[in-house]
């Protein structure tokens, strides 16, 4: 019978066991060092540009620093190239004979233009998305500089404001209403109001500035906040009615002075300021205002 091995000696002697037997010292020399298994650090990854835009009909695309745009290119008969920055994005139109390598070349010389005009375009696209209201009970939209909560309640008629210090609109119609007769139902409201407050401040304004007001108008023109005519008469934006009262309160200033100055001279803007002081900081808030859309 063979001899068994015993399980804890090696089946084999390394060349090193063998020296570290005979020489210890000479075998600590020799012998590699072990290895550690230290990972090696992984090289980060570029970062990925960011892309400013892409238009739906995108065919090719271009880099502008870490930006990434991708246009529209279509071949036109015109002897130059040209650029166009819509709500759809960068469209480039170029002669059919001209090279990509040109056509890159004049995108990077206006490639400030490019960005600036796509990021206005972004811009333009959020500050419609949040003007958006789903017409629905707890929906809200601003009365008066402040948020307006709605309130579907079929017990009331018509619509009424909440009494109990809630900045709430009740309006009488079932849960189930459609969003047109919740939409229409606001806005007639929101113009009563509008031409009750608009009355009261043109009085006082009135009174301030020494004018007559023969006769006060709602409109709702897409690009003026008001109008006045000769004859004493004036037209106020009933949107008017979801800024602050010092707001409202400028345009109405801003209308009742042109019936004492009709133009928009030196001295014009000195009887708005005799009653509006800091007139130039309520101007600009009607620059870009965030307007709830009705449609």
């Amino acid at each position: 019978m063979a001899a068994r091995r015993d399980a804890a000696q090696p089946e084999q002697m390394s060349l090193f066991d063998v020296i570290d037997a005979a020489f210890p010292s000479l075998g600590q020399v020799l012998r590699p060092a072990p290895v550690t298994g230290a990972p090696v650090p992984a090289r980060p990854a570029p970062p990925v540009a960011t892309v400013v835009h892409a238009h739906p009909q995108a065919d090719r695309e271009i880099q502008f620093g870490d930006c990434r745009v991708a246009y529209r290119l279509r071949r036109a008969r015109r002897k130059s190239i040209g650029f166009v920055v819509s709500p759809d994005g960068l469209s480039v139109s170029a002669p059919r004979w001209v090279g990509q390598g040109d056509i890159d070349q004049a995108l990077r010389a206006k490639s400030g233009w490019i960005l600036r005009k796509l990021g206005e375009q972004r811009d333009r696209r959020r500050h419609l998305e949040a003007s958006r209201i789903e017409w629905c009970d707890g929906a809200s939209l601003p009365f008066l500089g402040e948020p307006l909560v709605l309130r579907l309640d079929p017990r009331v008629v018509g619509a009424q404001l909440a009494g109990d210090g809630l900045r709430e609109l009740r309006i009488g119609l079932a849960p189930g209403a459609a969003a047109s007769q919740i939409r229409d139902t606001v806005q007639s409201w929101l113009q009563q109001e509008a031409l009750r407050h608009f009355e009261g401040r043109c009085a006082h304004f009135a009174a301030r500035l020494g004018v007559t007001l023969r006769r006060l108008r709602l409109s709702a023109a897409q690009t003026r906040w008001g109008s006045a005519s000769a004859d004493g008469s004036v037209r106020l934006n009933w949107r008017l009615i979801h800024f602050g009262p010092a707001i409202i309160d400028y345009v109405v200033a801003h209308e009742l002075a042109h019936l004492r100055e009709m133009n928009h001279s030196p001295a014009f803007w000195d009887v708005v300021r005799s009653v509006i002081p800091d007139l130039d900081a309520r101007r600009a808030a009607l620059k870009s205002p965030a307007l709830p859309l009705f449609d």
